[in-house]
């Protein structure tokens, strides 16, 4: 009777171990098709350097070329009333009036102490800005006005 009990136990290992394999099977070929997706970033990676040497390149010719002015910079404007008491009465080129503003408010220290973006307005500068506080980017706009 004892080998009765041993033959039907050597018949059920068998079964078992064949349903682990066939798990064991499918993640295999998970793993299989996931190995050439590592394969193909690594070429990705390499095209960028590839690149970076032909950067170096264009840097190094643009100094060459030697960056002329466009002339409507340059054109000098009569500045309004309001303007001429800050930068004067004498026409300027745009660069120059942003120059001359740039100089009286550090002067006179009206940059806001909190945001440096932000100009606060004294008498002179209310009467050009319309306001008492205004951003450095919308000054140059606020300057055109007063431009002729």
């Amino acid at each position: 009777m004892a080998t009765a009990k041993k033959a039907p136990a050597k018949k059920a290992a068998p079964a078992k171990k064949a349903a682990p394999a066939k798990k064991a099977a499918a993640p295999a070929k998970k793993v299989a098709a996931k190995a050439p997706a590592k394969k193909a970033a690594p070429a990705k990676k390499a095209a960028p350097a590839k690149k970076a040497p032909a950067k170096k390149v264009a840097a190094k010719k643009a100094p060459a070329k030697k960056r002329t002015p466009n002339a409507a910079f340059m054109k000098a404007l009569t500045p309004s009333a309001a303007l001429a008491a800050v930068v004067g009465a004498n026409p300027l080129p745009r660069t120059e009036v942003v120059s001359k503003l740039w100089a009286y408010i550090k002067k006179n220290k009206l940059q806001d102490a909190v945001n440096k973006r932000m100009i606060n307005a004294d008498a002179k500068l209310k009467e050009i800005f319309g306001k008492m506080q205004v951003s450095m980017f919308e000054m140059a706009g606020l300057i055109g006005k007063h431009l002729k």
